[in-house]
C-alpha cells in the first residue's frame, strides 16, 4: 500500500520540524508575534518544493507510472544482498527534469548511471536522448532491476536503456575494457562507494571529452554540516565531498536541489 514518503532532504526535514514547532507553540498559547513568525517560516519552507514542481515541465506518463509502482511496492518485505531499499530512493519529478535538461544541454548520446533503483532517472535521461542514444544503467539489486525493466517495456524510450545487474565497479571495468565512453554520468548508489566510482571514472577513459558527472545526495539530510546524528551514509558523503573539493583533477559545484546534486567535470 502506498504511503507518504518520509522527509529525506534538508528542506523536507526543516519543514517537518517547523510544523511540529508551530503546533507546540500554538498549544502553549505564547506570544502572538512568536507564533506568527514561526508560521511564516514554516509556510516559506513548506511551499518551496510544491512551487518548484508547479513551475517545472510535467513528467511523462511513463515516468508517472514508474513512480506510482515504486511507491506501491512494499520495500520492507524485500531483503536483497545490497543496501536496504525504500521508495525515497526514487529521484523524482524535479531531479528527473534536471537530468533531462543536462542531457539536452550537454548533447549527450551515451549516458552511464551508477545506481539505477527502479529506473526513474534512467528513463528520464533516456527520454531526452536521440533515437540512437543509450543509457547504461548499473544496479546491484535484481528485484529492483526487474521492476525497472517492466516499466521500461511500457515506454517508447525504454529500448534505449541497457541494464547491467551486479557490482558497479565490475561493470565499470568491463566498460573500460570495451573502450566505452560516456558524455554524462549520474552516480546515485551506495554512498560508501562514491569515491571509488568517481576515481574509476577519472582514472580511465570512460569519460568523453567535456563529459559531466552528476552525483546525488551530497547534502545528505544536512549531516555534512553537523545537523543531527551523522550516519554511515552521512560520514561517507562528508568524506566524498572533501575528497572532491581537494581533487586537482576536477572542478565542481554543489547545487542545493532536493538532497544535493554535485556537478563535476574533469579539468582539461
Amino acid at each position: 500500500m502506498a504511503h507518504d514518503p518520509r522527509p529525506v532532504t534538508p528542506l523536507g526535514i526543516l519543514t517537518a520540524l517547523l510544523a511540529d514547532l508551530v503546533g507546540r507553540v500554538d498549544a502553549a498559547a505564547p506570544d502572538q508575534d512568536l507564533g506568527s513568525d514561526l508560521r511564516h517560516a514554516h509556510a516559506l519552507a513548506q511551499g518551496i518544493d510544491s512551487y518548484v514542481e508547479q513551475c517545472t515541465t510535467p513528467q511523462s506518463t511513463a515516468l508517472h507510472k514508474l513512480a506510482c509502482r515504486t511507491q506501491e511496492e512494499d520495500w520492507a518485505q524485500h531483503k536483497g544482498d545490497g543496501p536496504e531499499l525504500e521508495q525515497e530512493m526514487l529521484s523524482g519529478h524535479v531531479e528527473g527534469q534536471i537530468l533531462k535538461m543536462l542531457v539536452h544541454a550537454t548533447r549527450a548520446r551515451r549516458v552511464l548511471e551508477i545506481g539505477m533503483f527502479t529506473g526513474y532517472s534512467a528513463l528520464a535521461m533516456a527520454e531526452a536522448l536521440p533515437p540512437d542514444g543509450e543509457v547504461v544503467a548499473c544496479e546491484l539489486d535484481p528485484y529492483a532491476a526487474d521492476l525497472a525493466r517492466r516499466c521500461f517495456d511500457e515506454s517508447p524510450d525504454g529500448n534505449k536503456i541497457d541494464v547491467r545487474v551486479g557490482p558497479a565497479l565490475d561493470t565499470l571495468s568491463e566498460l573500460a575494457a570495451a573502450s566505452d565512453r560516456f558524455d554524462l554520468v549520474f552516480i546515485d548508489a551506495d554512498k560508501a562507494g562514491y569515491r571509488g566510482y568517481l576515481d574509476a571514472l577519472l582514472s580511465s577513459d570512460l569519460l568523453a571529452p567535456h563529459a559531466l558527472v552528476c552525483v546525488d545526495n551530497t547534502l545528505m539530510q544536512g549531516q555534512p554540516w553537523g545537523v543531527g546524528t551523522v550516519t554511515d551514509n552521512g560520514a561517507a558523503i562528508v568524506d566524498f565531498n572533501r575528497a572532491v573539493a581537494d581533487d586537482p583533477r576536477v572542478e565542481q559545484v554543489l547545487v542545493p536541489v532536493r538532497d544535493g546534486l554535485t556537478l563535476v567535470r574533469r579539468v582539461d
